[in-house]
């Protein structure tokens, strides 16, 4: 569930991170999100991966990795 937050910042740090956002393609309440969860993740004991490294997670399926020929090519492909 979603709820309103009203912060008070400093107006220059709000025109800096919305240019920051707009560059990331990122929402400014989905930055301040991900900060949060940081934040959070650093007190708890589970493991909490970057926003990039989650929207990743389950491009190549396990089956692929198992995959040599695949592997190599990747790994040819990025090199």
């Amino acid at each position: 569930m979603e709820t309103k937050l009203t912060l008070k910042l400093d107006q220059s740090v709000i025109q800096s991170v919305k240019k920051y956002a707009e560059t990331n393609n990122r929402s400014l309440s989905k930055l301040v999100e991900d900060y949060f969860k940081n934040l959070i993740s650093e007190t708890e004991p589970h493991r909490h991966f970057s926003p990039l490294v989650e929207e990743l997670s389950g491009v190549i399926s396990e089956k692929d990795l198992k995959n040599i020929d695949y592997v190599s090519y990747l790994e040819q492909k990025y090199e």
